[in-house]
């Protein structure tokens, strides 16, 4: 296994389902370019559930912390942090199960991990040097994972907002919204914040320049 130096810079950007994340996340990858970002999502370690039949997988909570495999992207990341490459699982968000192909990643100057539920975990919040929180109003963020799980992952309308108020809200409420305190920047309004880009921007391109 090839190992690289590294002093990697770890950015969590945290938010409840359809705040935002994706929009802020890309305006920095876009911004710096794939030569300098690694970008994770959480979304990739959901646990494979291959040997549950398909009707049962539609009844798992997946906006539980026990429904992703939180430990295996940690151990991804320390190897990361130490110069090595990773393997980060692919996931059907059709079938709720996980692809028999890995995506390899090699170690580069800055990390970005998104996802919901980051924040609610010690072991991984300790390896983020910068946590950032995007807050969005409940109806657009609602609106917008309505939108998402239509076009991306083929799901009904009855069933997202089933979801929605069996699983997601009050996970939202138990999980998401508290692990807001452990943030070091919040970014009011969604990724349409300009002055909030603006700084992220201006921050990593000063950890990029000590790199």
């Amino acid at each position: 296994m090839k190992k690289t130096k590294t002093n990697a810079f770890i950015i969590g950007v945290a938010g409840g389902s359809g705040a935002g994340k994706t929009t802020v996340v890309n305006l920095i990858c876009n911004h710096f370019g794939q030569q300098n970002i690694l970008r994770i999502e959480h979304d990739s370690y959901y646990r494979d559930l291959k040997h549950m039949p398909f009707a049962d997988r539609l009844k798992q909570n997946f906006d539980h912390p026990a429904s992703l495999e939180t430990e295996l992207l940690i151990r991804h990341l320390k190897a990361l942090l130490k110069g090595y490459p990773a393997q980060i699982p692919q996931y059907n968000f059709a079938e709720h199960i996980r692809k028999n192909t890995h995506l390899e990643v090699q170690p580069t100057p800055v990390i970005i991990i998104d996802g919901i539920l980051i924040f609610s975990e010690l072991e991984l919040r300790e390896l983020m040097d910068v946590k950032i929180f995007v807050d969005t109003d409940d109806d657009v963020r609602l609106l917008r994972r309505i939108q998402r799980d239509i076009s991306e992952r083929k799901r009904d309308l009855d069933s997202i907002l089933l979801q929605y108020e069996t699983y997601v809200r009050p996970m939202h409420l138990k999980f998401v919204e508290p692990s807001k305190r452990y943030s070091d920047v919040i970014i009011p309004h969604g990724g349409k914040n300009e002055v909030a880009q603006d700084m992220l921007i201006s921050m990593i391109q000063r950890q990029l320049d000590l790199c």
